[in-house]
């Protein structure tokens, strides 16, 4: 295990902006978890635990501690019936080559999380989700090295608290879990209708009626393809901000002045509005913003195209934020972690 120092973070998150982390190093087994965390905190050192950097930006200023990357490998079936499959993967490896694996296996319940950049570990910390489809309905428990009891734990699927792209790892419990291994349950059943409104409406066009979970995976990927933009090619987080969730009260007051503003019903009674619509009617859409463009096909993504700094991406994110909030009196929040 070798430790760098002063390396630039704006070189391992996606948005290309930031400044160094004072120390960064990769984990490849729980053993070397185990051992840098123990010297970080010998030393008082904060650490902060790295994906693929798709949901990550960093201060100006960087970050003064150690940054770990986890590389910790390894994909193995734990169980299997005439209808499901139980697998156990390290949270290193690739979320989208994970994905990929399922569907080759005909596997049904993560096909429409194609495309996702990150890795396996990164996936339960946001609850990521897509296109009808959160990756919380399938994980049966995850496997943890505590920090502050400094034992090996199993957390269940309830123990997470998953909501909507949340969970205690980025909440109440952000720096005391680092995930090891994620297992999940996956089923052998075709995907079934209905489907997400953007997936059936992909499937309608190309006159497709059977359904694989190799079809779902190739609608996702043609409709992110031309929806959202390469990150190697064009620095962004995906998605910048989370969809907002309102109380039926705000949905009635708003549909006075946008009667047709779209909304998803939530289990618990609330609404869920597309901010990428927000952003939109607020006249964003397209716009460059401090080097921040609102991307002209998904007003949820801000492409770095000239920014320099975390200040230039701030002030774009606080101006939007501030007009939608301003003029539809909603509060939307980021989705990317700061460090």
């Amino acid at each position: 295990m070798e430790i760098h120092t002063n390396i630039p973070l704006k070189n391992f998150v996606t948005m290309r902006l930031g400044g160094n982390a004072r120390f960064m190093t990769d984990v490849r087994s729980i053993d070397e978890i185990i051992a840098i965390i123990d010297r970080a905190a010998a030393q008082n050192l904060p650490f902060y635990i790295l994906g693929g950097g798709s949901n990550t930006i960093v201060h100006d200023e960087g970050f003064d501690g150690i940054v770990i990357r986890n590389r910790i490998m390894g994909q193995e079936i734990l169980s299997e019936t005439p209808s499901e499959v139980s697998i156990r993967v390290g949270a290193g490896e690739q979320w989208d080559e994970f994905v990929k694996k399922t569907v080759d296996m005909r596997l049904t319940g993560i096909e429409a999380l194609s495309g996702i950049p990150g890795t396996v570990g990164a996936a339960p910390v946001q609850n990521i989700g897509a296109y009808g489809q959160e990756v919380a309905e399938t994980i049966v428990s995850l496997d943890a090295y505590d920090t502050q009891s400094k034992t090996l734990v199993s957390l269940s699927n309830d123990d997470c608290r998953f909501s909507y792209r949340n969970s205690i790892f980025r909440d109440t419990e952000m720096v005391r879990y680092i995930i090891t291994f994620v297992t999940f349950r996956l089923y052998k059943s075709a995907p079934q209708p209905p489907f997400y409104e953007a997936v059936q409406r992909y499937l309608d066009e190309h006159t497709i009626t059977i359904y694989t979970p190799q079809v779902i995976r190739d609608a996702v990927l043609a409709i992110r393809t031309d929806k959202l933009p390469d990150p190697k090619l064009k620095p962004n987080n995906g998605s910048f901000f989370k969809n907002a969730i309102i109380e039926d009260w705000q949905l009635t007051d708003l549909r006075e002045t946008y009667p047709d503003i779209p909304t998803y019903n939530m289990p618990d009674g609330r609404y869920k509005v597309p901010t990428g619509w927000l952003i939109e009617q607020a006249g964003f859409k397209g716009k460059l913003l401090h080097g921040i463009r609102v991307h002209d096909k998904n007003a949820l993504v801000l492409i770095n195209e000239s920014a320099t700094s975390f200040a230039d991406l701030a002030s774009a994110r606080d101006e939007i934020a501030g007009k939608i909030r301003d003029t539809f009196r909603i509060l939307i929040e980021q989705e990317p972690l700061e460090i």
